[in-house]
């Protein structure tokens, strides 16, 4: 069974920094895609960012380049979202996903993966 936990969320101030972690179990982590979403209330889940199996070709949405990074440690099965310079808008449940295939690199494909139960960041202005 897969499982995704993630940390790290939390409160922080506008222009401050956090960094999530996902830790994953259940399956050859090195095989498999992975990915950042968010969600705030009332709206669908909206991609953040995603790594490929080896960690090659990070992918992001346009509204986080140039402020979050997106990594992973195949070693410790564990992928991870650098968060700076964080504004209001950031606020939201972040959610870790796996792809539910391996060697497939579906990006921004919310059906094609598993999830996390999310972990909360807030931005305070």
């Amino acid at each position: 069974q897969v499982m995704l936990v993630e940390s790290g969320g939390g409160l922080v101030q506008a222009g401050g920094s956090l960094r999530l972690s996902c830790a994953a179990s259940g399956r050859t982590f090195s095989r498999y895609a992975m990915a950042w979403f968010r969600q705030t209330p009332g709206k669908e889940r909206e991609f953040v960012a995603a790594i490929s199996w080896s960690g090659g070709s990070p992918y992001y949405a346009d509204f986080v380049k140039g402020r979050f990074t997106i990594s992973r440690d195949n070693a410790k099965n564990t992928m991870y979202l650098q968060m700076n310079s964080l504004a209001p808008e950031d606020t939201a449940v972040y959610y870790c996903a796996g792809d539910q295939i391996p060697f497939r690199y579906s990006t921004m494909t919310a059906a094609n993966y598993y999830w996390g139960k999310g972990t909360l960041v807030t931005v305070s202005s």
